[in-house]
């Protein structure tokens, strides 16, 4: 009996629920332990090619290739961009997706060790457990094809290749072009420190920058004849830090200066600043976007200087599905706790200790099902989109220990070895039983599919981009 199967199997017998899982479900636990090492394999090579948004070449193409060695009929470079696909199986209804991101982070190279130590200085690296997601989302698809080869389950299976979650919202090109549209449900994961069924939203966000334009000149001998773009700039950045004060505590709001002259003696011409404004939802985040743009124009008329403001791309919030949460929150029950070896738990404490948190080690328990809360935390995600266009079901499950910062070194290092393995694989698993009750149960659909409807209303989704092709570069 395989190490990564054994605990899922002990947890079934101990608290009597084996009873539960039907032989579809014992079937998708088979598939992934014959192809853990794959999986493992794949996750692996991911975390060292460790690519950043759009350059993720080599890790798509891991992906797609090993997907279409399973039998799948793969279509890459979909919605403009190089590297992103989709691997389908299957005929008619339903049609059910599920997600797969694998782009890295700049700047947080590391070792798979408990401490810092990176394998390049400033090289990028998997700070948010991307190297996990996209083999483990694989893994669970696999799984429902290789029932559907074998006739025991008839429908649709997709795997999206997302690229660019981090920088670029790669998932927003696929909402554009209609690529979710047919979906009846869609399911995604994501590494954590915890293990839950996610029926939390997160932040609506729209990300845009401003220019100023202004004149040149030499600061100290005429200074009258200039006009400076980065006192536009000032401005504008004293106008959203007053607007801080007067703004709900839902609402995030962060710069970055792009841009701000060369040299001290010259009048700078040129400004350019980078902004996030986040909100719980995303009629709010376009209430203060609309109050930015008011500062901008008011800061260039103070510092006699042009402006202009460039779309980026923006994200919905979540839509979250309950009744969907509740179907993966039983699966997370037959599926049982993760189990850790002494060894994963001393390097979960080495990182602790490293980032200066208590050596609680690692929390592989299924939590509860929480009650969805009106304010969440400060994240977003493309996923948010996605919800809006089909029914999303999300899941969390550990591959760091608990405390751990996220976007650091230390999430790279477990993603690296066996705490990120586990937590793969148990995501893969989890969704795989999901994606089985889905297929099964055509009134589960139905009751997923309601609530969507009704939660949305008579929303038309549109996705937050300007005209034009996805920033690839080139």
């Amino acid at each position: 009996m395989n190490k990564y199967l054994l605990p899922a199997i002990l947890a079934l017998a101990s608290t009597g629920l084996q009873a539960q899982m039907t032989a579809g479900k014992k079937a998708v636990l088979q598939s992934i332990e014959r192809h853990q090492a794959d999986l493992i394999r794949l996750s692996d090579q991911i975390w060292g090619y460790a690519e950043t948004a759009f350059e993720e070449t080599q890790s798509s193409k891991a992906l797609a290739d090993y997907a279409e060695q399973q039998g799948f009929t793969v279509r890459r470079g979909v919605a403009g961009m190089p590297t992103a696909f989709i691997a389908s199986y299957g005929s008619g209804k339903p049609i059910i997706g599920v997600l797969g991101e694998f782009d890295a982070l700049p700047g947080v190279s590391q070792k798979a060790v408990p401490a810092k130590d990176p394998v390049s200085e400033g090289a990028p690296g998997h700070g948010c457990g991307h190297n996990l997601f996209g083999p483990g989302s694989l893994g669970a698809a696999i799984a429902v094809k290789e029932l559907m080869e074998q006739g025991r389950l008839k429908g649709t299976i997709l795997f999206y290749g997302t690229p660019a979650e981090e920088k670029y919202f790669g998932k927003l090109y696929f909402a554009r072009e209609g690529l979710f549209d047919d979906l009846d449900v869609c399911l995604d994961w994501h590494p954590a420190a915890n293990t839950q069924a996610d029926v939390q939203s997160a932040l609506a966000v729209i990300d845009f920058t401003t220019e100023f334009h202004g004149q040149a000149a030499h600061a100290s001998l005429d200074p009258w004849n200039g006009r400076s773009a980065v006192d536009g700039m000032e401005f504008y950045t004293t106008g959203l830090n007053y607007l801080r004060e007067h703004v709900k505590p839902s609402v995030r709001i962060h710069y970055q200066i792009l841009k701000a002259g060369d040299v001290v003696n010259i009048v700078p011409d040129y400004a350019n600043i980078w902004t996030r404004i986040r909100d719980a939802r995303r009629t709010g985040m376009m209430e203060i976007y609309e109050k930015a743009q008011r500062i901008a124009k008011g800061a260039a008329l103070m510092a006699d200087v042009d402006y202009e403001i460039k779309l980026i791309s923006g994200l919905h919030e979540v839509l979250v599905n309950r009744t969907g949460g509740t179907a993966l929150h039983k699966n997370l029950q037959l599926l049982g706790p993760i189990e850790y070896t002494e060894a994963e738990t001393a390097f979960a404490k080495g990182i602790q200790e490293a980032t200066g948190k208590p050596q609680t080690g690692l929390n592989g328990t299924p939590g509860p099902l929480e009650e969805t809360r009106e304010l969440t935390g400060g994240a977003s995600s493309d996923v948010g989109d996605v919800s809006w266009i089909v029914p999303e079901i999300r899941l969390s499950v550990t591959t760091a220990p608990e405390g751990t910062p996220w976007h650091s070194w230390a999430v790279v290092a477990c993603g690296g070895m066996s705490i990120g393995h586990k937590g793969m694989l148990h995501a893969a698993k989890a969704l795989g039983l999901t994606m089985v009750d889905l297929f099964e149960q055509p009134r589960l659909v139905d009751e997923i599919r309601n609530e969507f409807l009704e939660k949305r209303g008579d929303y038309q989704y549109k996705a937050i981009l300007p005209d034009g092709p996805p920033p690839v570069p080139k």
